[in-house]
């Protein structure tokens, strides 16, 4: 015999609520195209640190505008292999963005980054900053 509609509708929203409630604990819900990014508060700093694989520094931007950091990158589209053609294609090669806020302003002149392993590491100190953008060198 089956349940009550309703009351499997209710369980379905419960674990729908419960799995939105885990996302944001665990950090955010992921959206497609934005870079998973983690940001820490060290006393004398914020350190931003985002996984961008298969990039090169030259296919990334980063600015800081405002308070808030911007992190842009973008690949190629391959039509081809290697003088072949692809079967199969899983690995996408789209753009991928990030705005981050930060929560207090910067030392725009001092940061510093740089990428190593597909991981982009962003030092941010802590201080008076200004209303300008900065573009940011990524070493």
């Amino acid at each position: 015999m089956r349940g009550n509609p309703l009351d499997e509708l209710e369980e379905m929203l419960n674990r729908v609520s419960r799995q939105v409630e885990e996302g944001m604990t665990g950090g955010g819900l992921q959206v497609p195209g934005s870079v998973p990014v983690d940001v820490a508060d060290r006393d004398e700093e914020y350190v931003v640190t985002a996984d961008l694989p298969g990039y090169e520094t030259d296919d990334m931007s980063l600015t800081l505008s405002d308070g808030t950091l911007h992190l842009e990158a973008t690949r190629a589209d391959e039509e081809e292999y290697d003088g072949g053609r692809y079967l199969r294609r899983e690995r996408t090669r789209t753009a991928a963005s990030r705005r981050i806020r930060l929560p207090e302003p910067v030392e725009e002149g001092s940061i510093s980054a740089g990428y190593e392993q597909g991981v982009l590491t962003v030092r941010l100190p802590k201080a008076g900053g200004g209303d300008e953008s900065k573009e940011i060198d990524i070493e």
